[in-house]
């Protein structure tokens, strides 16, 4: 009875791992339904819809919210649930500090194309920034990362010269943010890394991270840690009071700064 309790319990013990090593995917790119590229998007500010060829031949599609006269653009690298269809209007508040915004959808995700591959996605993300960089010095460029966002954000960051690198509620790295929500999950099958912390030592922009402290799906205390990994003294941590991972940007501590970051 015990040896059949034994062998009952390693089977689904194995049947757990192979599930979360074929589906970790679905688990972490919570991408929504895919787009037919002649969708229409329905946003309420005017916007260009843009498709990026990649390296490995690859569509990445991104809307540019507009302005007349724009002080800059930011670079919005979103979180991993959802596309533009979201997103696209999502990020429209940046436009009250008379800046532009530009966010593309990772590969699979909305209208772009391809596989998931971390490597090739962090080029994905250094293309859009070099896109922009034909419109706008980089003194005039803030690249920002919401969660998933932020590892994409910091890779940019990290490989040019932005104005700002503005993190909110992002992940230490892949492996700790799984184990933040799930402590007993098997993170030694992922496929991905994303090692925010490998990159952030690396970025010569001013540096701030948004963290709510009531957030229960990325670490308050990792991205504190993630940050002491830069030692320079023109970056700041925000701590948003009772803020969750979903709501500090309606927060009014929140929009003051980054409305005194935008206009520095």
């Amino acid at each position: 009875m015990l040896l059949n309790s034994i062998f009952s319990f390693s089977i689904l013990a194995l049947l757990g791992l192979l599930i979360f090593y074929i589906f970790q995917e679905k688990f972490i790119f919570r991408k929504g339904h895919r787009l037919l590229k002649n969708t229409p998007f329905h946003l309420s500010t005017p916007f260009d819809e843009v498709f990026l060829t990649t390296s490995d031949q690859q569509e990445i599609n991104a809307v540019h919210l507009r302005l007349p006269v724009p002080k800059g653009v930011v670079l919005f690298f979103h979180g991993n649930k959802g596309n533009l269809t979201k997103w696209g209007e999502r990020v429209n508040y940046f436009l009250a500090d008379t800046y532009e915004v530009f966010v593309m959808d990772y590969r699979s995700y909305g209208k772009s194309t391809g596989d998931f591959n971390e490597d090739q996605m962090y080029e994905d993300a250094l293309l859009a920034y070099s896109h922009l960089k034909k419109s706008f010095s980089e003194d005039k460029i803030v690249v920002y990362g919401f969660s998933l966002g932020g590892t994409f954000a910091t890779k940019v960051a990290a490989l040019n010269s932005p104005k700002e690198l503005i993190l909110e509620a992002p992940f230490y790295n892949l492996k700790k943010a799984v184990q933040f929500v799930f402590p007993f999950a098997p993170v030694f099958l992922l496929k991905f890394k994303f090692n925010t912390n490998h990159t952030i030592p690396l970025v010569s922009s001013p540096i701030t991270i948004f963290h709510g402290t009531h957030d229960k799906t990325t670490s308050y205390e990792d991205a504190k840690t993630l940050l002491r990994l830069n030692t320079s003294s023109k970056n700041a941590f925000i701590p948003i009071a009772g803020g969750t991972h979903h709501n500090i940007r309606t927060f009014p501590s929140y929009k003051q700064k980054l409305t005194i970051l935008l206009e520095r």
